[in-house]
């Protein structure tokens, strides 16, 4: 008997450019739509600044909308607002539709996310997370804890996971990254338990290959946010405190352990699939008690 709710148009029929360029970005440049979900806040609003013609989009214009656009925001926000508009300007280059170069007009912002230290958990707190787990009602939240912080997956890697990724006979699973290329990590016993009990004994019946589902109706796959939720309340549950309560503290975990027992870096990046060095190097800075061996003494003054 309500009146049918008014039908939106979605962003991609409003700008057919941006649909263009999301297709583009999946087939060329192997783009999770997840990224694209987050390129597409920025866009929009370039838009309705700009417009959509690509004609519009010079170089004083674009400039000007991503410093007026990022004053607000934070150091991490303003460097999304620019790789954002960065890449939508890249693909109209790419496809004949501005001149090239047009993306150097946007500005850099400072970036000092290799400066600090990366956040971790300590061997006894993830040990903790993975005990709060326990039970047959928690079947699926222990082996998606054991992915993260055993394998290092990424949370959307986890929430994408299928069952015909898994190559029981040879004990590995195949991952798809950033880029969507799968790679082949290697599955441990205990994983590998963990997946097994929660298939057999609490995931719905359902014919589609994802593994991971939600417990209550409406059932349905499970997504990065949700896979987020779950470590959130697991590492709640198990009574840690910790700032960071991310799947992604438990994928610094996994990195920080390998290096402790004295895996190479470049054995770490090939599990946490890292194509740059600089990523890895990053977690060299973990082992404080071995970094004031080695560190300098201050030449300055000492303080007062």
């Amino acid at each position: 008997m309500l009146p049918p709710l008014p039908v939106l148009r979605s962003p991609t029929k409003r700008w057919p450019i941006l649909g263009a360029f999301r297709s583009w970005m999946r087939t060329q440049r192997g783009v999770a739509d997840s990224t694209l979900d987050t390129y597409q806040t920025s866009l929009v609003d370039l838009f309705k600044a700009l417009g959509d013609d690509p004609k519009a989009f010079t170089a004083q214009a674009v400039r000007a909308f991503v410093l007026e656009r990022a004053k607000p925001h934070s150091r991490g926000r303003a460097n999304t607002i620019a790789t954002s508009t960065r890449a939508f300007l890249r693909y109209l280059v790419a496809t004949g539709q501005c001149p090239a170069g047009r993306d150097h007009a946007i500005p850099r912002f400072a970036n000092r996310q290799l400066t600090l230290v990366p956040k971790f958990l300590v061997v006894e707190d993830i040990e903790r997370a993975i005990a709060a787990c326990d039970g047959e009602n928690r079947l699926r939240d222990r082996a998606i804890v054991l992915l993260l912080a055993r394998l290092g997956l990424r949370a959307s890697e986890v929430a994408n996971l299928k069952l015909t990724d898994i190559d029981w006979n040879n004990g590995r699973v195949a991952i798809a990254g950033k880029s969507r290329r799968k790679e082949w990590l290697p599955l441990t016993q205990e994983v590998g338990d963990a997946i097994i009990a929660y298939v057999e004994r609490a995931r719905p019946r359902v014919t589609t290959s994802r593994l991971f589902f939600t417990d209550f109706a409406p059932i349905g796959p499970l997504t990065r946010v949700t896979v987020k939720c779950i470590v959130r309340r697991t590492l709640l549950r198990a009574g840690i405190k910790s700032v960071h309560r991310g799947a992604h503290v438990l994928r610094h975990s996994a990195a920080t352990a390998m290096l402790r027992h004295g895996v190479s870096l470049s054995g770490v990046a090939t599990v946490l699939r890292h194509r740059s060095p600089a990523m890895t190097q990053h977690y060299a800075k973990v082992d404080l008690g071995l970094l004031s061996e080695i560190a300098q003494p201050w030449v300055g003054r000492l303080p007062c």
